[in-house]
């Protein structure tokens, strides 16, 4: 088990990670303030709870929860850099969601509600999950303390 959680919080000590963390972090911390808390512009749970149902994503004030969960406490976990990897996974997956759900039948165009915005923090979420946190993170801290 200690091995394991030290592959997961070890990165290399590269910037590039970092130069990911910081901007994706904080558009996604951004976002699920607004479904969490209406911060921002957004709606709230109630309100993104409604449109998630009317989508057909059921129950949609469980599925606002989700997705503006995994949003901010991922963002404010990638600022961080703390457990980076599992976070981006997650984050990964919300995307995922977000792009099939919502996006892809609108093409690819931001413009056109389409799945680029979504597919940019896909690529991102991915890319952290196999680099992991980089320099300047808390999973450095953490991976030095158990080894």
């Amino acid at each position: 088990m200690k091995a394991l959680i030290t592959k997961t919080l070890t990165s290399a000590p590269s910037l590039a990670p970092l130069a990911l963390r910081i901007p994706i972090g904080i558009i996604l911390f951004a976002h699920g303030s607004q479904k969490l808390f209406g911060w921002f512009g957004g709606y709230g749970l109630e309100g993104t709870g409604q449109w998630m149902a009317s989508i057909g994503l059921t129950p949609g004030y469980l599925m606002a929860l989700m997705a503006g969960s995994s949003e901010f406490f991922g963002g404010l976990f990638l600022l961080l850099g703390l457990l980076t990897r599992p976070t981006a996974l997650v984050l990964s997956f919300t995307m995922l969601v977000a792009i099939f759900s919502v996006h892809i039948g609108n093409g690819l165009f931001l413009t056109n509600n389409g799945y680029e915005f979504g597919l940019a923090l896909l690529a991102a979420t991915v890319s952290l999950t196999f680099s992991g946190a980089g320099k300047f993170a808390l999973d450095n801290l953490f991976a030095s303390r158990i080894k």
